[in-house]
């Protein structure tokens, strides 16, 4: 089971800079979440929620999301239209491809008096004789279902019907409840026997391909296993993938092989770098709600390093500065970086260098002197005017 993380809500929210709490538009389709949780609590700003194509069987747990607008449950295992009476902003629901067979839980939208728009195309009680006027007739603050304008015509003919028209709808789908409960039993068999015979084959794609040639039927519990199995496939062939892809990233070059810092602003960052009298200043613009803790300055003598979110900012000068004596400093409300670096002055610069400079060989002694000029070969030294025996 696939669940709604706080890391997985920080991924997705890369557009407000990884904020989930000022957050107001997520989307978290195609990720085989199962039911939803903590959103209302870490994202109450949220106006536009996308949670389609997933596996999630209840909408439940939106209560406090006041401001949101329009909520996207399309392809997911939803049988039910319940828990969303809080939701008073609420202006379009989609509920595309589900299997909602309680079209009297419609009902339960009622209070939602800036709901627009409602699509239930593709669930099984779009199928059910005068659908559409019992839900044109029970929900009269609606301005389009399924996508098709309501005519105000065609709302006064379905509310006066909708005495006659609402034993058909409740009939009909307590015979869909009926099926439903059938389908369960049927499908739990199907499963059963499908993983006995599953057991006895011992090659693993066998058994994949048993799975996917066996015969299945359109409900909850089989979306649930294809999602299973397809999950079972990419963690099978992502390390693979992995270790190809790992050789093919780029590692950034910060140096030139003399040694030369290069000038680098992965993050693109607008800066502004000045040359004063006596000091360099940076003005970096690093994103404004971006915690301190996930920037990081390296100041060197030649070149100053910024790195935002792992994302590298370097920029070489042409004089020295003193890294000690630097300052860094970030703004309150904007959250730009100012950067001063003090330059190494000529004294200084002269003092460093006579430090540098190698210290004078001590005067020999005089058996030091005696042996000046002589010659080490092996063991034997040889006075250089020795004349040559050879």
């Amino acid at each position: 089971m696939v669940r709604i993380s706080e890391e997985l809500v920080r991924k997705k929210s890369e557009h407000n800079e990884r904020l989930i709490s000022t957050l107001e538009e997520l989307s978290l389709h195609q990720e085989d979440i199962e039911c939803i949780e903590h959103l209302q609590n870490w994202c109450r700003d949220l106006k536009i929620l996308l949670l389609q194509s997933n596996l999630i069987g209840r909408l439940e747990n939106l209560h406090k999301l006041k401001r949101l607008e329009y909520l996207n449950v399309a392809i997911n295992n939803i049988e039910r239209i319940e828990n969303l009476e809080a939701l008073e902003s609420l202006h379009k629901l989609d509920l595309t491809l589900n299997f909602v067979g309680e079209l009297t839980s419609v009902e339960s939208l009622i209070g939602n008096y800036n709901l627009r728009e409602l699509i239930l195309t593709g669930n099984p009680c779009a199928d059910y004789p005068h659908y559409r006027d019992y839900v044109l007739a029970t929900l009269p603050q609606l301005a389009s279902l399924d996508c098709k304008e309501i005519l105000p015509s065609e709302r006064l003919q379905a509310q006066r019907q909708l005495v006659h028209i609402r034993p058909i709808v409740v009939q009909c789908q307590a015979q869909q409840a009926m099926e439903r409960d059938e389908q369960r039993v049927r499908v739990a068999e199907q499963q059963a026997a499908l993983a006995e015979q599953c057991a006895d084959i011992e090659d693993e794609e066998e058994r994949s391909r048993a799975f996917w040639n066996a015969k299945s039927e359109h409900c909850p519990e089989i979306r649930r296993e294809i999602a299973r199995m397809h999950r079972l496939g990419r963690q099978k062939h992502e390390p693979a993938s992995a270790q190809l892809l790992e050789p093919l990233k780029r590692v950034p070059h910060l140096f030139a092989p003399c040694g030369r810092p290069y000038n680098l602003n992965q993050a693109k960052l607008p800066f502004k770098f000045e040359d004063e009298p006596g000091e360099y200043i940076l003005h970096l613009e690093v994103y404004k709600h971006l915690d301190s803790s996930l920037i990081d300055v390296d100041v060197q003598p030649n070149y100053v390093r910024v790195t935002v979110k792992r994302k590298i900012f370097q920029i070489a000068y042409s004089e020295e500065v003193k890294p000690d004596e630097s300052e860094v400093q970030r703004a309150q409300f904007s959250g730009h970086l100012l950067i001063k670096l003090k330059k190494l002055q000529a004294n200084e610069l002269l003092s460093v260098k006579a430090k540098a400079k190698p210290k004078p060989k001590p005067k020999p002694s005089s058996a030091e002197k005696e042996l000046q000029g002589t010659v080490d070969i092996g063991n034997i030294i040889l006075p250089p005017d020795l004349p040559d025996l050879i």
